[in-house]
């Protein structure tokens, strides 16, 4: 810029000093002008908000198809073999407080056993024999497969009963499932496990005590009875479903 140009935004000493209403009304031409100058920048920025948007709510749907059984809505049913137990047309309550049909459990291999969240006895070791069959599965495998609990007792193991009992037995949200059911389903469940249970004047259960292997169809490959058995059978039999 020229001398003689610059000299011109020189104010002379003897003019007088802009007033505040001055100042502040070329302040707010600045201000507009900026704002004008970026209008475009606006429109663009948006857009990539939108983009950005739209590419999460993606995410969102991509995470949901992958959400852990507990927390999954109801299943919809599809073709099972007629020795499913995905066929059962019974709605059960997970500890999240999602209402899903069993048929959310396919895919994976499922280890499974019925039990009530304030049993003293032989629950806690069912549950202790479960956590020592996904301990002594390959490392690679164990997320793979999925344990589920289901409880006798459907009116005191509330979803924050089964929650809480979650947490304090340490049961991975990842492939841990705890359900509850009203009396008539856990009773037609219990039968085709072939668990004999019967409540008593406290409302505790007696029961027995076996863990079942599902195939990804829900149909029953395995059996093991009793409490603190040696897992390796049921690994092995885990093993060959992952083959």
């Amino acid at each position: 810029m020229k001398r003689n140009e610059t000299s011109k935004f020189q104010a002379p000493s003897t003019r007088e000093a802009p007033s505040l209403k001055q100042q502040s009304h070329r302040a707010n031409l600045l201000v507009l002008g900026a704002w004008c100058f970026s209008g475009a920048w606006r429109l663009v920025l948006g857009a990539f908000v939108c983009a950005l948007s739209v590419s999460a709510f993606g995410a969102t749907n991509e995470i949901a198809e992958v959400l852990p059984p507990c927390c999954r809505p109801i299943a919809a049913q599809t073709n099972y073999t007629d020795k499913s137990l995905f066929l059962l047309d019974s709605t059960w309550t997970s500890d999240a407080g999602r209402k899903v049909k069993l048929g959310v459990l396919r895919g994976p291999p499922q280890v499974v056993a019925m039990f009530f969240a304030s049993c003293q006895f032989t629950c806690p070791l069912t549950v202790s024999d479960l956590q020592r069959i996904e301990a002594a599965l390959p490392e690679n495998l164990r997320t793979n497969v999925g344990f589920t609990l289901i409880s006798f007792d459907s009116t005191r193991d509330t979803p924050a009963t089964l929650q809480a009992y979650r947490a304090k037995r340490e049961l991975s949200t990842q492939n841990w499932t705890l359900l509850r059911g009203e009396p008539d389903d856990v009773r037609e469940l219990a039968a085709l496990l072939g668990v004999i249970y019967r409540q008593d004047a406290k409302g505790d259960f007696a029961h027995s005590n076996v863990i079942t292997v599902l195939n990804a169809e829900g149909e029953i490959v395995f059996q093991q009875p009793g409490v603190n058995v040696d897992p390796q059978e049921t690994v092995s039999r885990i093993e060959q479903l992952l083959k």
